[in-house]
């Protein structure tokens, strides 16, 4: 029997939470998984999981043992990147995720002049604005923007951007200017629904401020960030969104922001990876070649928004 076969097998089962769907990951029979878990605990004597139709959970000694499992395979892993100079010398293939938009403009310059500084390395950019698993996506880097929650994420802050309100100068024009956030319920809003799954728009009037919180009912929902800002461009409403995602629209005239005064603190930018032993040299590169460059970038985009607004304010 393959014992570091067996152990990969075992933890795949473990990590997905079932044999069929370790099975699909692998791409292995059902039948031969659940035998070489079987050989397993036969060599070592005791059950390692307990199964049902539907789950699996681990015995007292499945769960020592897969603990163990774990740092061997990872140290096994570190040796062969090792013994093929990955740790010697920067290439192979880097995963990389971000947001669409953040990620289009202020990831993808960065990581073309890295793979101009280190031609043994190819990346992989999946840019998706949904925060997908790094284990379950094989994924090295990723960039997340807002609070990052409790986790074995290792992050690196580049930086932060401003959640902001804005609208078109005809509209204001029209309708007046908000001077509150109560005065939304005024407008017509346009709403993202990946951003905000529930109506309320938070604000705060200081950083000490108590949360105002805004009920908001869209007369235009979208699933994008670039559908909101067209049609905040075309007049349609007041629309939600962070900095970045309107700087051109807001530099040229066509959008404006409003209620600068009442919005939270900035959303927070980090580099996240996972905390795994060493860290081969193309991660240890880019975390090095990307961070100072994403920092400037996101600091000329805060040195923009702290700007305003061109126009001067008027109701």
């Amino acid at each position: 029997m393959d014992r570091f076969e067996a152990m990969s097998m075992l933890l795949e089962v473990v990590d997905r939470g079932s044999l069929s769907a370790a099975g699909r990951s692998l791409k292995v029979p059902l039948p031969t998984l659940s035998r070489k878990i079987t050989e397993l605990e036969a060599v070592l004597g005791t059950k390692l999981l307990t199964r049902t139709t539907r789950k699996i959970a681990l015995t007292d000694a499945g769960a020592t043992y897969v603990e163990a499992a774990r740092r061997i395979l990872e140290q096994v892993e570190e040796a062969e990147r090792q013994a093929s100079g990955e740790f010697a010398m920067p290439k192979g293939e880097l995963v990389i995720t971000a947001p669409v938009q953040f990620g289009r403009l202020h990831v993808l310059p960065v990581v073309t002049d890295f793979l101009d500084a280190f031609p043994a390395i190819n990346v992989r950019m999946m840019l998706t604005d949904r925060n997908i698993d790094l284990v379950e996506e094989h994924v090295d880097m990723a960039v997340r923007i807002g609070n990052l929650p409790d986790s074995a994420m290792v992050a690196t802050r580049v930086g932060s951007v401003r959640r902001v309100v804005c609208g078109s100068p005809g509209l204001f024009a029209s309708r007046g200017v908000p001077k509150e956030p109560a005065d939304l319920l005024d407008l017509p809003c346009i709403g993202v629904e990946v951003l905000s799954p529930y109506s309320g728009w938070q604000f705060r009037k200081s950083a000490v401020g108590k949360p105002i919180e805004v009920a908001v009912t869209p007369r235009l929902s979208v699933t994008t960030t670039e559908a909101a800002a067209e049609a905040a461009i075309r007049g349609a409403g007041v629309t939600r969104l962070l900095y970045y995602q309107v700087a051109q629209d807001v530099s040229a005239g066509a959008l404006r922001l409003v209620l600068e005064d009442f919005e939270l603190e900035p959303a927070p930018i980090h580099l996240i990876h996972l905390a795994r032993g060493q860290m081969p040299l193309k991660m240890r590169h880019f975390l090095d070649f990307a961070g100072p460059r994403l920092r400037a970038s996101i600091a000329a985009l805060q040195s923009s928004s702290q700007q305003g607004n061109a126009a001067p304010q008027s109701s």
